[in-house]
């Protein structure tokens, strides 16, 4: 059995790749410049914007898992998205493969309480109405009958060497280098982060398990915390002092001309003013994996 990673480039790909080794000696990895992470890998270049190019990449799979990352910009989001999912579920029927889809939490919006897989779709930026689109159109084939597969999802993460987490830049980078760790807003919010190992394991399991297609999918993650306590968690793993700056939304408007990434950024301030509660008890009873606890992933991160 193929088990083919579209965007193998991305945050998750290089662990997903080491997961699904676990299951099959068959891994692809696409992307524009794949790189191999296990021996056997088969690499593949192909731009998930060109549907020949993807359908090419496709073709021979039992599984696709389409964990791509774009540039983290509205405008791309808006343009490329729409175009990436039609492509990727476009070849999966036409080459008759499973398709798992790695996505984050944006289309739920604010959410009192806890997120869960029932949680309904009501975004409050426009990157979450994009995720929220290309989210209603796998469902919606999903539900047609026209294809199989599944919505692996996730939180905001973290993990060892992952340049893509805000919480590297903002915290992990910071108390490495015996600094003032970030904060966005409210450090007295609960947040959850999910370990990137974990993620992957998880979504290469549910590629390999029948039953879990033609559903959604909380991937496990560590019960939510306050700001202040992540800090000093991994204060304590650096063995440095759990200082604690916050940046406020206006700070961040000030700032954000000279860190353009901060621009982008602004519209998803709500999920640190306020409680983000991700709730993953489905997958842990379903197959018994417990999400890593944050003090052991500090650790290993810091030993990294």
């Amino acid at each position: 059995m193929m088990h083919t990673i579209l965007g193998a480039g991305g945050a998750i790909g290089v662990d997903l790749a080491k997961s699904l080794a676990a299951h099959s000696r068959a891994v692809r990895l696409v992307g524009r410049n794949p790189k191999k992470v296990n021996d056997n890998d088969e690499l593949v270049r192909a731009d998930l914007l060109n549907a020949s190019a993807t359908a090419d990449a496709v073709k021979g799979s039992s599984v696709a898992y389409l964990t791509a990352g774009l540039p983290y910009r509205v405008d791309v989001w808006q343009r490329d998205w729409p175009i990436v999912m039609r492509n990727v579920i476009d070849a999966c029927k036409r080459h008759n493969a499973k398709l798992v889809f790695f996505d984050n939490v944006y289309m739920y919006g604010l959410v009192k309480g806890k997120m869960t897989e029932e949680t309904p779709f009501n975004p409050n930026s426009k990157k979450g109405e994009v995720r929220a689109k290309i989210a209603q159109m796998l469902l919606d084939e999903i539900k047609q009958g026209n294809l199989t597969a599944l919505i692996a999802r996730a939180p905001d993460f973290y993990g060892i060497n992952l340049q893509t987490s805000i919480l590297e830049f903002t915290v992990i980078q910071n108390l490495r280098k015996g600094k003032s760790a970030q904060w966005f807003c409210n450090p007295d919010a609960l947040h959850n982060f999910i370990f990137t190992p974990d993620a992957a394991k998880a979504t290469a399991l549910l590629g390999n398990t029948e039953s879990a297609f033609n559903q959604t999918w909380h991937l496990p993650t560590a019960e939510p915390v306050t700001g202040r306590t992540l800090v000093a968690l991994f204060a304590q793993a650096f063995k440095t002092s759990p200082k604690i700056s916050v940046l406020s939304p206006f700070m961040l408007k000030m700032l954000s001309p000279f860190v353009p990434i901060l621009k982008e950024f602004k519209e998803m301030l709500y999920q640190y003013e306020f409680d983000y509660q991700f709730d993953s008890s489905k997958f842990q009873k379903a197959f018994g994996m417990l999400p890593t606890r944050y003090e052991d992933g500090a650790k290993l991160i810091a030993t990294s």
